[in-house]
């Protein structure tokens, strides 16, 4: 495995589907499927099969039709979910089933009334069952991001012996400081004598906003997946957003990473998700909100008109964005205003720019945003005086 490669991980179709108003009928997973392939994630999460007989029935399908990423159905550390999720993946080409255990003293003692002796060995069991269906088993820590160090190698290195090839360490609550959970990934790779026969994952969820940060730091410190949705759907605040860390990785290239996304494709696939689990998206998100590549303040448009370097670190097309927007408002200032005066197929000089720009502010002033129309009639109106003169 090269060492630069970062696997992405998606789990829109499971993880994501949890979120309230946003379940998934099988025709609606599998069309999403698809554009996942399509798009370049390696792994595709289908859903949680023994959940119910749909869940089965929409893994089954889509284990049917991907042909080039790997199909993943999850599974708790029970028998019968394992067989359950083995028996809807029978058709995959690539089939992985991710199953594991809770393994905080939270889920210890409060979820599961047990020890930790306990559920290590349930830790190896789950394990063992899964690899009687597929040589690709990933096993999950449930809320890692609040297990003990010690314990959490303890747990990793068994599970490997046991023939794990993934193992997922998951901030499940949203806990860990960016710093915190990239430590907590070099402890792994310095104190498991087998964790080179195993892949790292990252799955990190968003609840104070560190979904993103804690992804690339586990990157960073020796993990090489990240368990991600579009738009970062998922449970209470959301996971770790797809669009976000691929697009870190690919500027951030002295870090020496690399994905295998058609990045072109990321605000198409955002806006399909967003109407498909009718979820819309909040237009400061980064990528793929509706603002990502909007001015509005005459410094900011002054300096992007200049050169779109100056506040524009991405290129809208790279991610299939559409161009850059000039937003005029109240804070836009006369070359913005040229500008898009310009783009209307208006010519003015310094002279009608300083007499057109009061009219403007008059406008602004009224109105959150000065529109085409509204421009068009400034214009016209100033045409008609400057001839009458």
């Amino acid at each position: 495995m090269p060492k630069d490669r970062v696997y992405i991980f998606d789990t829109t179709l499971r993880d994501g589907e949890q979120v309230p108003g946003c379940k998934l009928n099988t025709i609606e997973k599998l069309e999403l499927a698809l554009q996942l392939e399509d798009l370049g994630v390696d792994i595709i999460e289908a859903g949680f099969p023994i959940s119910s007989p749909g869940d089965f029935e929409s893994v089954s399908q889509i284990a049917k039709h991907i042909k080039n990423a790997t199909v993943c159905g999850l599974s708790r550390a029970v028998q019968k979910d394992i067989e359950t999720a083995a028996q809807a993946l029978k058709h995959a080409s690539k089939p992985r089933i991710h199953t594991g255990i809770g393994t905080s003293d939270y889920h210890i003692k409060s979820k599961f009334n047990s020890t930790r002796e306990e559920i290590l060995q349930r830790a190896i069991q789950c394990v063992k069952w899964a690899k009687n269906f597929t040589d690709d088993v990933e096993f999950y820590a449930e809320d890692a991001g609040r297990t003990d160090n010690d314990y959490l190698a303890k747990v990793i290195e068994a599970v490997i012996s046991a023939g794990a090839t993934v193992v997922n360490i998951p901030d499940t609550t949203g806990y860990c400081l960016p710093y915190q959970y990239g430590e907590k990934i070099a402890y792994l790779v310095n104190n498991v004598p087998n964790i080179d026969k195993a892949v790292i994952s990252c799955h990190c969820h968003n609840d104070l906003g560190l979904a993103t940060a804690n992804s690339i730091s586990g990157v960073i410190a020796g993990a090489r997946q990240i368990e991600c949705t579009v738009n970062g759907l998922g449970e209470r605040a959301g996971n770790t957003s797809l669009e976000e860390v691929v697009m870190i990785i690919r500027q951030h290239k002295h870090l020496g990473f690399c994905t295998n996304i058609k990045t072109e494709q990321l605000n198409p696939i955002s806006r399909r998700v967003s109407d498909t689990m009718r979820m819309p998206v909040q237009p400061n998100k980064a990528i793929v909100g509706s603002n990502a590549f909007s001015h509005s303040s005459g410094i900011h448009q002054d300096g992007f008109l200049k050169n779109a370097l100056t506040y524009e670190i991405i290129n809208p097309e790279e991610v299939g964005a559409d161009s850059s927007k000039i937003v005029l408002t109240a804070r836009s200032g006369r070359s913005a205003l040229a500008y898009r005066f310009q783009k209307l197929g208006f010519q003015f000089d310094r002279n009608d720019i300083d007499e057109l720009y009061n009219t403007f502010l008059s406008v602004a002033d009224k109105k959150k945003e000065v529109e085409d129309p509204d421009l068009v009639a400034m214009a016209k109106q100033h045409q008609k005086s400057t001839v009458t003169l």
